[in-house]
């Protein structure tokens, strides 16, 4: 569907030739009438061709419960489409008016212990309440009624940024439709009574209405509870996405329906690849956590959303020009950051460079954070910055619509084992599992070989290599289709705490790493988390952290890797391999960090053949991606570092980068070269 969306995309020259979308978040709602003309003649000669309208709007538009005012909507989209903008027009139903809460405070959400969020930030509604639904759905139809048929409608925003701030409310709402989520789910009390294991600390039910969503109890609470409870609250969020996009597309069933997610360091309460599937196209928000994997994490998160869409065009829906309001310290963007940032995420599958927001605000908690055209105004370093980029994009036509072509190595991120292997009563509280599976990622990037970040839902197949760091929950039918891929000649690495639990977070019995211990040939008796600080030794690899285990090899075919030299298992096994046919499965049983795994990685990809297909001297300094359409393929390649690159023996034409007097390419410090390269 969003080759739909970009067809109807036209630039401000009225070039009807789809291309890559450039826009913002736009709110003229927060400028006086005079400023509206400058932001269009702005956006043309920024290239902008799509903006994001109307998200925070319901107040301005709906003032009371029986008054509304579309006028200066109507006004506002009619002057975009006479400037060849197109509008992502949201439904605007992101947080509610001060009279609706005021009327029906039932609507706000409850803390775990019991505190009422109230009013005065954003988001400030419960999922499950019906009275929110019924105000906020028959918004949803108004603006559907109003702008169907509207020129300058070329897509619906729903909502905005889903369960940011309200995933987890734990009110008398939530607890009804908790109950009739576990219902479904499990049908009799006795089944479920069972997968909560309620023989434990005399919780048993004998009553549906006795369970509560886990509010703050005096110990630890029920494990699967907790763990139902993270699966209950993304698919309330989802069933509210679903209500709003049935409105839409009964009234306007043309238009491309999305919702914008935060595949980001810091968010993991929605399950993303169950939403996909709900929504026309994929949307992603994401911002730069400053440190020193900050720009791997930035590809690591454009490229798990490449996942969730399935390989398939994306569109990024909000990331940063420069400093963000909400962080410590906000830092500003470096020279070359802009553009490096963003077209990072179109190497990894995005169709839309869209950024929060074309104006930066003058009032208001969001007013320090950057916009396309800052407090500066158009005589401005930054605003510059921006037109050159759309100047970029514009060159970069011919790559919208294209897909992600398979990389050999596939990086398999689960959101519930995210959310089982980080709850509490476990051998360690220090378990990070996205820093496990970036830290692989950085490994890779580091030796200069493409991976994917893929989810449970795709082909792994496709995928010569399959590391799956910390991949805690197994259940059987994921076991046996782990040992077919093995089995059919693919190579599986996998890390401590992995294979433990099954799908109601019950122990595989018999030995760790239980549902995969015959896969791996080995046997675990008892976990050795380590102490923070502590570290150990290991021959050939380097030194780990956070987790050792006491490993026995049960196949006498299996081969150490690596042993410990020092701790509790010093001479004992620490990484291992079973081959099984041509395909193997290893286990890695220590935190080895970015600079371990770099060392360990050529070791595991070997048996499958698994190089970079970068020219050595750029190895480690390039992040290379491929994107592919019906006749050409596009390589990008983007400087990891803060030097000039070279680069000799790539072929193609250059669709964006510099080349030296012979004609070589050399990327420029932060720098991105797209090359276009015909397919055979």
């Amino acid at each position: 569907m969003i080759s739909t969306l970009l067809s109807q995309l036209h630039g401000p020259d009225g070039d009807p030739t789809p291309r890559l979308v450039y826009g913002a978040d736009y709110n003229p709602e927060q400028w006086p009438r005079e400023v509206w003309e400058e932001d269009v003649r702005l956006m043309r000669e920024a290239g902008v061709n799509l903006v994001s309208v109307g998200i925070f709007s319901w107040a301005r538009i709906q003032p009371a419960q029986d008054e509304w005012d579309f006028g200066w909507l109507d006004e506002i989209m009619d002057l975009l489409h006479a400037g060849g903008i197109g509008v992502d027009l949201a439904t605007a139903t992101a947080s509610p008016p001060p009279w609706l809460t005021t009327a029906h405070p039932e609507i706000l959400p409850v803390t775990a212990s019991g505190e009422t969020v109230w009013p005065g930030a954003r988001q400030h509604w419960r999922p499950t309440s019906p009275v929110f639904r019924k105000y906020a759905l028959h918004l949803v139809r108004k603006m559907a009624e109003r702008y169907v048929g509207h020129p300058a409608l070329v897509a619906w925003h729903i909502s905005n940024e889903l369960g940011c701030h309200n995933i987890y409310d734990y009110s008398d709402d939530a607890a009804r439709a908790f109950r009739d989520w576990l219902r479904a789910r499990y049908t009799t009390l006795d089944a479920l009574n069972h997968a909560w294991g309620t023989a434990f600390w005399s919780q048993r039910y004998s009553e549906w209405e006795q369970i509560l969503p886990p509010r703050l109890t005096a110990s630890h609470p029920n494990p699967t509870q907790q763990l139902d409870f993270k699966r209950f609250s993304s698919d309330a969020l989802k069933e509210y996405l679903r209500a709003e996009r049935d409105v839409l597309r009964e009234i306007t069933p043309d238009v491309p329906i999305t919702t914008n997610f935060m595949v980001m360091n810091g968010t993991k309460g929605m399950n993303y690849p169950d939403w996909a599937g709900e929504i026309d196209f994929v949307s992603n928000d994401h911002y730069v956590h400053p440190g020193p994997q900050d720009r791997d994490e930035l590809s690591f998160s454009a490229n798990l959303t490449g996942g969730i869409a399935g390989g398939r065009p994306w569109f990024l829906m909000e990331h940063s020009t420069s400093a963000v309001n909400w962080q410590p310290v906000n830092v500003a963007k470096r020279p070359g950051d802009l553009a490096r940032d963003s077209l990072l995420h179109v190497a990894h599958g995005a169709d839309a460079v869209c950024y929060f927001q074309w104006r930066q605000s003058a009032a208001g908690a969001e007013k320090y954070h950057s916009a396309m055209v800052p407090h500066a105004g158009e005589d401005s370093d930054l605003f510059r910055a921006v037109v050159a980029l759309g100047d970029t994009l514009k060159t970069l036509a011919p790559v919208a619509g294209s897909e992600r072509e398979p990389a050999p190595v596939g990086i398999l991120f689960d959101w519930d084992s995210w959310w089982a292997s980080e709850q509490d009563s476990h051998p360690t509280s220090l378990l990070d599992y996205r820093q496990e599976a970036l830290d692989w990622y950085s490994a890779l990037l580091a030796l200069g070989i493409r991976a994917d970040l893929i989810t449970s839902r795709t082909d792994l197949d496709r995928h010569r290599v399959l590391i799956a760091p910390v991949l805690h929950v197994v259940p059987a039918e994921l076991a046996k289709e782990l040992t077919r891929y093995v089995e059919s000649g693919g190579h599986l690495v996998t890390t401590y705490f992995s294979g433990v639990v099954d799908e109601n977070d019950h122990i595989w019995l018999g030995g760790y790493p239980g549902a995969l211990r015959e896969l791996l040939g080995i046997r675990i008796e008892e976990f050795g988390p380590l102490l923070e600080g502590e570290t150990v030794d290991l021959d050939g690899v380097g030194t780990g952290s956070l987790w050792t285990d006491r490993i026995t090899v049960t196949d006498p075919e299996a081969e150490v890797l690596a042993h410990y030299r020092t701790g509790a298992y010093a001479d004992r096994p620490a990484v291992t391999r079973r081959s099984t046919g041509s395909g193997s499965a290893v286990y890695v049983s220590t935190r080895l960090g970015v600079e371990g795994l770099t060392a360990l990685l050529p070791r595991l990809l070997a048996p499958a053949g698994v190089e970079s297909e970068l020219p050595a001297a750029a190895r480690g300094s390039v992040e290379q991606t491929v994107r592919r359409g019906t006749d050409a393929r596009f390589l990008f390649l983007v400087n990891r570092t803060d030097s000039a690159v070279p680069l000799t023996g790539l072929t193609g034409e250059v669709l964006h980068g510099t080349t030296d007097a012979d004609g070589d390419l050399v990327l420029e410090p932060r720098g991105v070269a797209v090359l276009r390269q015909p397919t055979t």
